[in-house]
């Protein structure tokens, strides 16, 4: 059996070749937008996919199914209650698909939405244990599938976790323990609250190990996982919505270069510029206005917090990753990219008018303006998990998934300095709070724990 994981850190997501090599037959599962590397190792492999299999409607991420399909020809495959606007082939409970010797059987575990499947693989159709079980967003290394983001008039997020609890002790936990277990998601997503990092187990270890498995009934299982999730990104219904949809396919290829006249008229028509250079090399000096996200960071989940995908994007960093930024943006479904600044250096040299420098402040000298009259707005964008694990007295517990709703409870004209973990997300927020109209915004380098590190106090 040919069996590979696809792990893409910046989103935590995972994908699946599954190819049986005596019959060079292979199936897709929950694939990412940029489909080369599923179409490179089939052609190593001599495999013919005829099958994208998606585990339920992702929100996290816009799928690759269209991509995959339009390659290969292959159907798209759904469970059979998915609420889809293009054709495809619906799997039921028990279904077998047979690749050859490696067989596929299908378990419906609704729960993270209505339509959620598991995929389970056997080597040989006979086989008594199973290689293991695809369990997409149902079961996690750790946790389990959050039930507040398919929530309907009639279907309550309570409701929903209870269906899960049904799909988790009546399917998953029915197979044997030595079956491996490898979801959608690992550590990072937003799709739960704990996930562990790494990104395979086995039902055994889970039985054991797993919080939301340790449950003594199902009251106390909605009451565990629906408690403490971590705010929705605003960009997930969006998601939800055009993996639903027939769309345009993935353009790959770098969006045009604009000179400096052409990028401040696209600003001023309310493109949004995006820097995605390092928070350091940003805060040395941007175009006025740009919002920065780091490419090396979670570059496509925060774009998809705090950016809005209903507008035009204009790319004001270094030309050299203007084409990985424009891919990675589209992995959420952000595909509006429509250039970039041909010569940053040149407007940094040239052009003071545009440019600003960024006020990034360290841990000892947020604590002497905390110390000094005058008023201080200390914002904390960390995640609700991270926040009870300890912060600074005082601060706004204002998540980065929520920022762009939270502006009415800021004051504009009020200085305001935000932290995070690490410097990352906060340069994220400090950005777009000055994009947005913020007089006087810095943040914490080395965030947090560069505040525990200098000794200072917590709480």
């Amino acid at each position: 059996m040919i069996f590979t994981q696809y792990y893409l850190e910046c989103l935590s997501q995972a994908s699946y070749l599954i190819g049986d090599p005596t019959t060079g037959r292979a199936v897709v599962v929950d694939p990412r937008r940029d489909i080369d590397e599923y179409l490179d190792d089939a052609a190593e492999h001599d495999l013919r996919i005829e099958r994208v299999i998606e585990t339920h409607i992702h929100a996290d991420f816009l799928s690759g199914h269209l991509e995959l399909s339009a390659a290969t020809g292959a159907p798209i495959s759904y469970g059979e209650v998915a609420d889809i606007e293009f054709p495809f082939e619906p799997l039921q409970e028990g279904q077998r698909l047979s690749l050859g010797e490696v067989t596929l059987e299908i378990l419906a575990t609704p729960g993270h939405t209505p339509e959620s499947i598991s995929v389970v693989v056997y080597e040989h159709p006979d086989d008594k244990v199973p290689y293991g079980v695809l369990t997409g967003d149902a079961l996690f290394v750790g946790d389990v599938g959050r039930p507040d983001l398919a929530t309907t008039e009639t279907s309550s997020a309570d409701d929903l976790a209870e269906t899960l609890h049904h799909s988790l002790q009546d399917k998953l936990l029915k197979l044997p323990d030595a079956t491996r277990v490898f979801p959608a998601h690992g550590g990072g997503s937003s799709c739960g609250k704990q996930l562990s990092s790494e990104t395979s187990s086995t039902i055994g270890e889970q039985r054991k190990s797993n919080y939301a498995l340790q449950a003594r009934d199902v009251k106390q299982f909605v009451a565990e996982v629906t408690e403490d999730q971590p705010a929705q990104p605003p960009y997930f219904e969006f998601t939800s919505q055009r993996n639903r949809q027939q769309r345009d396919l993935l353009d790959e290829s770098p969006p045009p270069s604009l000179d400096v006249d052409e990028v401040y008229r696209l600003a001023e028509s309310g493109a949004i510029l995006l820097d995605s250079r390092e928070p350091d090399d940003y805060a040395a000096g941007h175009w006025r206005g740009a919002v920065n996200i780091g490419l090396d960071g979670r570059f496509a989940e925060w774009a998809g917090n705090v950016l809005s995908p209903e507008r035009d994007i204009v790319l004001v960093g270094d030309p050299a990753s203007a084409r990985e930024s424009r891919i990675r943006l589209s992995r959420v479904g952000f595909d509006r990219v429509i250039g970039q600044l041909r010569d940053l250096a040149a407007v940094l040299a040239q052009r003071p008018d545009l440019v600003e420098v960024t006020s990034r402040l360290t841990a000892e000298r947020l604590a002497e303006l905390r110390d000094a009259p005058g008023d201080l707005q200390l914002v904390d964008v960390r995640g609700p998990g991270e926040v009870a694990e300890g912060s600074i007295a005082g601060a706004l517990e204002i998540p980065l998934p929520t920022l762009t709703k939270s502006f009415s409870s800021l004051d504009r004209a009020t200085p305001v300095v935000t932290y995070c973990a690490s410097g990352a997300r906060s340069m994220v927020a400090a950005s777009v709070l000055r994009a947005s109209g913020f007089e006087e915004v810095s943040d914490v380098l080395g965030g947090y724990g560069a505040w525990q590190d200098a000794g200072l106090p917590t709480t």
